[in-house]
């Protein structure tokens, strides 16, 4: 059953409570025709969100509820995931608060898992403060990863930009290590799947770019790009999969070669991200590809420098749950399609005379 759009349930983790998650949050569900898309539930406690509408000046009304059969659509609901009261000192590091951060994290993740939110949003956490020997992970999608089915694919998006990442939160040390057939072929699938289904492109194509500069000069400056991505694009490409290169980096964006393809993979982290947050910071969203859930974020950090301070932009949070949305819309029409072809093709068939 395809649900009304103000029915889709999306949680929402609360981050760091000490940098700017409470604020972004709230900001973007202050326009009540937000409620039209969709039925927010921030996994938090009711106290920290009124201490955030003090500290910003607002009067932005939510729902309290104990659990999440007490959800009131339409509304803006926050799930009392603790009582007890925290104290909040906005901009500084604190493991303490840490901790709620991972709790809330948590407890939506395991939501999800049991389909009792529909899709999930997650504020910024802070990695210092959120590693504990209960979370050692470096980030949401390593645990995503381990929670839920699939392979987890790092893929920021923006409005003409998708750039995924081979290999995520590891040392720059350790990337050319990693690289080999079966991590680069699992990459190229994963990405190539979503593009699919998550964003309805029927026949993607996909850019790669080089580990080494300028693809290792033939050898002189690295022999990774010859030896181990070259032989397995031309693979994937002889298998039926749109995918080229690999591409010198560090002039693929500059040209805005970018723009002729659907997706970029790239190697490593900063590779990725730098050139992505130059070109659409503030709009872009990490996505988690390649899971049987559906997990957005805004592309920046805790902010601790601005918290408290009622100055946040709230735009890629926002942009978060509209993605968040869409993909879930996305899925939905093309899990219809894919499990009865000949139906549809019949009413289409029959809507055009």
């Amino acid at each position: 059953m395809v649900k009304k759009s103000e029915n889709i349930i999306v949680g929402i983790s609360i981050g760091d409570l000490n940098g700017i998650g409470g604020e972004i949050i709230l900001k973007t569900f202050e326009d009540p025709r937000m409620m039209e898309f969709c039925t927010p539930v921030i996994f938090a406690n009711t106290k920290v969100l009124s201490l955030t509408n003090k500290v910003l000046g607002t009067n932005i009304s939510f729902h309290g509820i104990d659990n999440l059969n007490q959800i009131v659509f339409g509304k803006l609901n926050v799930l009392n995931v603790w009582k007890e009261n925290v104290s909040i000192e906005f901009g500084k590091e604190n493991l303490q608060l840490g901790k709620y951060a991972v709790q809330s994290f948590k407890q939506a993740t395991k939501a999800l898992k049991e389909d009792k939110i529909d899709v999930l949003v997650t504020a910024p956490i802070n990695k210092y403060t959120a590693d504990s020997e209960e979370f050692k992970f470096a980030g949401h999608t390593e645990y995503l990863n381990q929670e839920l089915e699939g392979d987890a694919l790092m893929l920021l998006t923006s409005e003409d930009l998708r750039v995924g990442l081979m290999t995520g939160h590891i040392p720059l040390k350790d990337v050319s290590s990693k690289l080999n057939e079966s991590l680069i072929r699992k990459r190229v699938e994963v990405l190539n799947n979503s593009l699919i289904q998550d964003f309805s492109i029927s026949k993607p194509k996909i850019a790669i770019l080089g580990l080494n500069p300028h693809c290792g000069d033939g050898g002189v400056i690295g022999k990774e790009d010859d030896v181990v991505l070259r032989p397995v694009i031309q693979k994937l490409f002889d298998e039926g999969y749109l995918v080229f290169g690999p591409f010198s980096a560090d002039g693929f964006f500059g040209s805005e070669a970018y723009k002729k393809y659907d997706a970029v993979l790239a190697t490593y982290h900063d590779q990725g991200l730098i050139p992505f947050k130059t070109l659409a910071f503030g709009q872009g969203v990490n996505y988690t590809a390649g899971l049987n859930k559906i997990r957005t974020s805004p592309d920046h950090g805790t902010a601790f420098d601005i918290a408290g301070k009622g100055v946040a932009d709230f735009s890629s949070f926002r942009e978060a749950v509209y993605l968040a949305l869409d993909i879930y819309n996305s899925r939905n029409i093309y899990h219809e399609i894919s499990k009865n072809p000949l139906k549809i093709t019949k009413k289409q068939s029959e809507s055009k005379r």
